[in-house]
C-alpha cells in the first residue's frame, strides 16, 4: 500500500483534520456525503463568479466525491453545523522527476465567513493533505484578471508558476 492509499483510502485524511478548530468555532475537516448540497450550491457561486454557466450536479459531486474512483479531494470549513466554505484539489504529478503535487483546483468561502481565517485554514488544509500524500508540491490557478486572489496567494507564501508550453484538449463526448 503507497501513500496514498494510507494517506487517503485508508481514512487517514478524517485523523489528519480531526480536531482542526480556528476562532469562532470553525472546524476544517472532510468532505462528508451530508455537505453536498451545500457544497453544490457554493460550487455553483464560484462558477457563476467567473461568468461561467455550471452543470455540476449532486449526482457528479457524489461521484468525483465518494465514486468508485474518487477524482477530487474535499474540505469544508464547518461553523454552527453549517458549510461556509470548502477547497478541492486533484492529484497531479511530474512523472520523470517522481513529483507527486496536488492542484488546489477550488478555493470559495461565503461572504459572511470571509476575513476570518477560512480560506488560510483550507489551504493550509490541502497543504497538509499533500504532505501526507507525499507530494512534493500545490499549485493553485487564477483568472488572469484576478489580482485580489493572486496578492493572497502570494500572501500565504505561493509565487508565480510559469506554464511550460502549450496544452491541448479534445472532447471525449
Amino acid at each position: 500500500m503507497d501513500t496514498y492509499e494510507r494517506g487517503v483510502r485508508g481514512g487517514n485524511l478524517r485523523v489528519l483534520l480531526e480536531g482542526r478548530t480556528l476562532g469562532d468555532g470553525v472546524c476544517i475537516r472532510a468532505v462528508e456525503q451530508g455537505d453536498l448540497a451545500a457544497l453544490l450550491a457554493m460550487v455553483v457561486a464560484l462558477t457563476e463568479h467567473h461568468r461561467d454557466v455550471a452543470r455540476v450536479t449532486l449526482e457528479s459531486l457524489k461521484r468525483d466525491f465518494f465514486g468508485p474512483v474518487a477524482w477530487y479531494h474535499g474540505l469544508v470549513a464547518v461553523q454552527d453545523a453549517t458549510v461556509v466554505g470548502y477547497a478541492a484539489a486533484l492529484p497531479l504529478g511530474r512523472l520523470g522527476y517522481g513529483a507527486r503535487g496536488l492542484d488546489l483546483h477550488h478555493l470559495f468561502v461565503i461572504p459572511e465567513a470571509r476575513h476570518l481565517g477560512v480560506g488560510r485554514a483550507l489551504v493550509q488544509g490541502v497543504e497538509d493533505l499533500g504532505r501526507n500524500l507525499g507530494c512534493s508540491y500545490v499549485i493553485i490557478g487564477t483568472h488572469p484578471d484576478n489580482v485580489a486572489a493572486q496578492d493572497y496567494y502570494q500572501h500565504l507564501g505561493y509565487g508565480p508558476h510559469a506554464s511550460t508550453g502549450k496544452r491541448f484538449a479534445k472532447p471525449l463526448v
